[in-house]
């Protein structure tokens, strides 16, 4: 989800057939930093619905006796939407028949849950019954969401299962044919809403694990302690490129090449999706597509790519984690090509559905729908823009905060003729689709008193081996790690050592990060090293600059953790994206004193390290989550061997934007002016040393359109255990269009133990050939070219002829 930056996007009022008043800015809502605060609600504030007396002695009971109200069919038979036999399809359209126009309408409405809460205005405190009634009776609202910060008055797990338990009981049983709401959120590295809740490495990390099984791991834990809490929309995976570290959103993606990013975020969309546990929760793939491409690097700002890029670069992760079984997928925020995709029928429609053949629901994002009038301007008016988008493809709308403007807009449309009542059928019956598909009907409730147990701190020994497998060794000069054991003094200085919510990253708790005051479990760099530490090495914190650099002078090494300030989406836009003036200070100070250096960096991106370069050691460990300390420690003390490689590349200086190693030749020829990089994508050092000793081909020559199966020999020259990460580049001589220098078609990690040797065996599909012919129009589709491909892993290259 895309929340705006600040949340300033202003609510223009009511639909009237009058042209929109001026818009005015609003305050901040109550209980997320910078967001907006509408004004009063005649009437006063809303009675309290106590969580305590909402918690279900018996979720089973309840729901039983939930379905039980609902009405028989004529004759006195059961509803077959009632059949838990039937298909959800089935089901689906025996609902909607029964359905009114405005109930049907409702469906495709999403609200967030601070409109139910306190007074239904200002957010926050108690859920309110007046408050209830209005989104989910008179609205008859079919989702609701916590948007990044958004829970209950108490944040545990118990009262999060308790607070959705009530929103659905209410809705349950107050909506007139019983139907209960699908609750989302943005559970983006672990259930990072929730305080106790374990959390991951960003996405970002999880990349240079290179690693779909950690991946499908993550994500099937995740989805487990989202489950336990009662939600069962996990607003996850991202499938965006990281294309540009300005950008505030990069930590978030897989990283910047599309089979790699296609191939983990499909891995997160299965662990999702087979979680199993006490409820089933579904995946929504975002934000689709090209959103990772603002013209300048700032976030939702319009993007201009050619269609060819658009269709065979970055369209292609998207459509990986599609295929892999998404049920709902997340609308771009952004414009491409002068289109906002929220109004985009070749993206949503032809491309998704018919191309691809997605059947599951699309949700826009934080309040896209209205943007199209208030923002973009490319509707006079409420129910114009809710036209554009619903005939594009959009099912369900992210209208956080008023959800009558929405549903009174899509019913002007459709008596205005805007909008047919088949597509609001079709909408609507999809939503109705994924409410049976996932059981909600006959499990719309959790046991909350069960919560504490399944998400505070699960998945420790999980989060703490993702962490570790995301480190990345990039210098290691004079064997400086791992530290050895004779080590007797060891300082750790930065003011990242000892700082928790800033490894921990944005959208953790808040939205922003961690909110001041809240204190959040976890094990810090610091913590992590005067834990893992032999006995006999004494480790010493030196906060201060100066302390640290005189406390150097005698070290066996200086461990110095630097990095950057947690934040999300726009508020993390960074036109320098370099280590700060003090941190180089720092580091150059160090380095000075003649003694071992290490620099480990926790940032959402690479950083341009300027004069913190050049250090005995570099270990990129990212955004690893509440158990990174330990992750870190591990791979210093030499307990883990890294074998983390970066899913990004890493440039020189500052200014060299956007960077990835796909990009195309030209004849340019000036310093930097090509793929320049300090560490290049793929790149990564472990404690042991490997070689590629083959490439060999199942066959000499294919059809074109058929499969490519590969063979590598691998080694393990070196004289401990360790995962190497292998992979498969294809190049051509000769090719009708531009093409990269190299391109990623296949990759594995194999574990080798010391000395052994070992081939592996990878399949480059078709489709990881394919490009584009034609002009520059790129109007064709992609079809894999005939002629001569060369695959190389590590030094060695096997030739193919494509007939």
């Amino acid at each position: 989800m895309a929340l705006p930056t600040r949340w300033r996007h202003p609510s223009p009022g009511r639909v009237r057939n009058v042209p929109p008043a001026p818009e005015i800015p609003q305050p901040p809502l109550a209980g997320a930093p910078g967001a907006r605060r509408p004004g009063p609600r005649p009437g006063g504030r809303a009675a309290p619905l106590r969580g305590h007396a909402l918690a279900l002695a018996a979720a089973a009971a309840v729901c039983a006796a939930s379905l039980a109200a609902v009405p028989a069919g004529a004759g006195g038979e059961t509803p077959r939407h009632r059949d838990a036999r039937a298909s959800p399809d089935e089901r689906a359209h025996d609902l909607l028949r029964r359905m009114t126009l405005d109930e049907k309408i409702g469906q495709m409405v999403q609200i967030a849950v601070v409109r139910l809460q306190g007074d239904c205005r200002d957010g926050g405190g108690e859920l309110g019954e007046a408050c209830m009634k209005t989104v989910l009776h008179d609205h008859a609202v079919g989702s609701v969401l916590s948007g990044g910060g958004m829970g209950p008055p108490r944040n545990t797990p118990r009262d999060w299962a308790r607070m959705v338990n009530a929103v659905q009981k209410y809705a349950v049983e107050h909506s007139r044919l019983h139907v209960p709401v699908l609750y989302g959120a943005d559970a983006v590295h672990g259930h990072n809403n929730v305080l106790g809740a374990t959390v991951f490495p960003h996405q970002i990390g999880l990349a240079a694990s290179w690693d779909p099984s950690l991946v499908h791991d993550t994500a099937r834990a995740t989805a487990r302690a989202v489950a336990a809490t009662g939600i069962d929309w996990n607003f996850a995976p991202v499938a965006d490129l990281a294309r540009d570290r300005r950008w505030g959103r990069y930590y978030e993606t897989y990283g910047e090449d599309p089979l790699l990013a296609g191939a983990l975020a499909a891995a997160g969309v299965r662990g999702t999706e087979g979680a199993g546990g006490v409820k089933d929760v579904a995946s929504t793939v975002k934000h689709f597509g090209g959103y990772s491409e603002p013209a300048n690097g700032h976030d939702r700002v319009p993007a201009d790519v050619s269609p060819r890029y658009l269709q065979d670069t970055l369209l292609a992760p998207y459509r990986t984690a599609v295929e892999a079984g998404a049920k709902t997928v997340m609308v771009n925020s952004g414009a491409v090509n002068g289109v906002p995709v929220t109004a985009s029928r070749h993206l949503l429609t032809q491309v998704l559905r018919r191309q691809w053949g997605f059947t599951g629901v699309t949700v826009s994002d934080w309040q896209d729908v209205r943007a199209l009038w208030t923002r973009y301007k490319v509707a006079a008016d409420y129910p114009h823009a809710v036209a554009l988008a619903v005939n594009a493809g959009v099912d369900m709308a992210m209208e956080p905060y008023e959800a009558g403007d929405f549903t009174g807009a899509l019913r002007t449309a459709v008596r205005q003729g805007l909008v047919s009542r088949e597509r609001v059928d079709e909408a609507a019956g999809r939503v109705l689709r994924l409410k049976f598909g996932l059981g909600l009907f006959e499990r719309p409730y959790v046991d909350a008193e069960r919560a504490d147990a399944d998400v505070a701190g699960a998945a420790r020994d999980l989060a703490r081996r993702a962490a570790a497998d995301s480190q990345v060794l990039l210098r290691n000069e004079r064997h400086t790690l791992p530290v050895r054991a004779t080590a007797k003094k060891v300082v750790v200085a930065g003011s990242f050592a000892d700082d928790i919510d800033d490894q921990a990253g944005g959208w953790t708790v808040g939205w922003q990060r961690v909110p001041g005051g809240v204190r959040l479990p976890g094990t810090t760099v610091l913590a992590g090293i005067e834990q893992a530490a032999p006995a006999g090495t004494r480790v010493v914190h030196a906060p201060d600059p100066a302390d640290a650099v005189a406390e150097a002078r005698d070290a066996d090494v200086t461990v110095v953790v630097v990095g950057e300030r947690a934040a999300a989406e726009g508020e993390a836009d960074s036109p320098r994206p370099e280590l700060s003036a003090d941190q180089q200070s720092l580091v150059g100070a160090l380095k000075a004193t003649g003694r071992p250096v290490v620099v480990v960096v926790l940032a959402g991106r690479p950083l341009v390290l300027g004069d913190a370069a050049g250090t005995d050691g570099l270990l990129m460990s990212w955004l690893p989550g509440t158990e990174g300390g330990h992750a870190v420690a591990d791979v210093l003390f030499g307990r883990t061997d890294p074998s983390g490689r970066l899913p990004v590349s890493w440039p020189r200086r500052t200014g060299n934007e956007p960077l990835y190693h796909q990009q195309l030749p030209g004849t340019n020829s000036g310093a930097e002016s090509a793929h320049d990089v300090a560490y290049d994508f793929g790149a990564g050092l472990s404690y042991t040393t490997y070689r590629f000793d083959a490439v060999t081909l199942a066959a000499a020559s294919v059809p074109a359109g058929d499969d490519v199966r590969i063979g590598v020999r691998v080694a393990n020259t070196g004289g401990r255990d360790g995962d190497l990460v292998v992979p498969v580049y294809a190049s051509r001589p000769v090719s009708e269009v531009l093409a990269p220098p190299r391109r990623l078609v296949a990759f594995t990690k194999v574990r080798l133990r010391a000395g052994e040797e070992k081939t592996v065996r990878l399949t480059v599909p078709a489709r990881a050939l394919a490009v584009t012919p034609g002009d520059v129009d790129g109007a064709g589709s992609p079809r894999v070219e005939r002629g001569t491909y060369t695959f190389t892993a590590g030094s060695r290259t096997a030739a193919l002829e494509v007939t």
